[in-house]
């Protein structure tokens, strides 16, 4: 019995099998993580607002953007069956009656809001006013709801007019300070233009030039997607790391975040303009993200082909926007996870990973915790609603398209992508 028992032993030393969860589908676990983080936009929503909280231990403060993809995972969680149309339905008209009384200035609403009045939380000293970054999130999402309830019935009508009376109400032009052929992402009844930050690419900020250029009433100019979007220091790229060419950006990429929230919306298969393949671009981006952490220059435990996605995320000191040019040894589920589209194969084995390989402190009621570091051997214990979002949706993407086929079916959208001089499928 001493004899079976040590062999037990040995055979169990050399063969790991994390005791947290037992082998299911492939399908089976993607349907698992997308309902698990589908719920942080559905049982952790804000009771009042229907609103996502920012982060779980601040449940008072919600995010206009991190909501903005928390309503495009209800509409997954109809699709998928987690939540019924009427459900689904209720919670929308919900979040879109209270955004027509939240606080906005000129039409754009701020980055954080009290969840229970709509009153402006600032994000910073003078960060009190309209983000037009995180409501081009949120627009990018309420179009997709628009699209989705597309019935002749009174309750899906009225979710469409109050969607279209938010969208027709966003003066995106006023954001151009006067008139200058760039987005401005602040603009403070208090503070004025005192933020003074200019939006030049690359990074996360495409959909707003998109959606600001495709406004029916209030748009922007197509110079100020060329003139102020495309002339950046960080614009172009076309250096090789790896052996893999990336077109726009930063060294290596930056965070992998940047082929995400734009793209939740917007289907990059096809996408293309006179700077960029977006397909190539953000595909390749994943895949020198994920290269860099197979090769692992600061030798940081647990990196390697299954263990990869650095990104925009908590840490143990408190938040970085992570990437191999600022690898601090945090790996990001969200990395990954969002890249579904982009690296399917490899994204299902990191996803495998985290579930079956990782320690148990990483998995939780809505999903994958934020981050954790192997090397500091710390584990979020928090959820961000900016980083649980593209986990859904993409996920999503990647199996349905759900989202991409939603948002392109917008014809203000692909007005505004001819007006760019955009190709893509959705325009033939």
């Amino acid at each position: 019995m001493r004899f079976i028992l040590t062999g037990l032993l040995f055979i169990i030393g050399f063969f790991p099998v994390h005791s947290q969860q037992k082998t299911i589908s492939d399908s089976a676990l993607l349907t698992l993580v997308e309902q698990r983080t589908f719920n942080y936009f559905w049982k952790f929503a804000h009771p009042v607002s229907g609103l996502a909280p920012e982060r779980t231990p601040t449940p008072e403060t919600v995010t206009t953007g991190g909501s903005g993809f928390g309503v495009m995972a209800i509409l997954v969680g109809v699709q998928r069956g987690f939540i019924t149309r009427e459900q689904g339905l209720d919670r929308l008209l919900k979040i879109v009656n209270f955004l027509s009384k939240a606080d906005s200035y000129h039409g754009i609403w701020p980055h954080w809001m009290n969840g229970a009045t709509g009153k402006t939380i600032p994000f910073g000293r003078k960060d009190d006013g309209g983000d037009v970054v995180e409501s081009a999130f949120m627009f990018q999402g309420l179009l997709s709801v628009r699209q989705y309830f597309n019935l002749d019935k009174p309750k899906e009508a009225a979710l469409r007019n109050t969607i279209n009376y938010l969208w027709n109400e966003a003066e995106w032009n006023w954001y151009t300070q006067g008139g200058q052929e760039v987005l401005y992402w602040h603009w403070s009844p208090n503070n004025g233009w005192s933020m003074n930050h200019q939006i030049h690419g690359w990074n996360e900020c495409l959909i707003a030039y998109v959606l600001a250029t495709a406004s029916p009433t209030n748009p922007v100019s197509v110079k100020a997607y060329h003139q102020g979007w495309a002339m950046s220091n960080y614009f172009y790229n076309g250096k090789e790391y790896y052996g893999i060419k990336l077109p726009l950006g930063f060294d290596y990429g930056g965070p992998l975040f940047f082929t995400h929230y734009s793209f939740l919306g917007l289907d990059p298969h096809g996408l293309k303009d006179r700077y960029a393949d977006y397909w190539e671009q953000n595909r390749n981006h994943t895949l020198i993200n994920r290269q860099y952490c197979i090769e692992n220059p600061k030798k940081f435990k647990g990196y390697g082909p299954d263990c990869w996605g650095l990104t925009a995320s908590d840490n143990y000191e408190f938040y970085n926007a992570h990437s191999p040019t600022n690898d601090l040894g945090v790996i990001t589920p969200t990395g990954a996870l969002s890249s579904f589209p982009y690296t399917p194969e490899y994204s299902m084995a990191a996803l495998k990973h985290f579930y079956y390989k990782v320690d148990k402190r990483l998995w939780g009621e809505y999903g994958f915790y934020d981050a954790f570091s192997e090397s500091k051997n710390w584990y979020d214990d928090q959820y961000l609603a900016i980083d649980q979002g593209p986990i859904v949706v993409m996920i999503e993407n990647y199996r349905s398209g759900l989202l991409w086929k939603l948002f392109m079916s917008c014809p203000e959208i692909q007005g505004a992508l001819k007006k760019l001089e955009f190709d893509s499928p959705y325009l033939r």
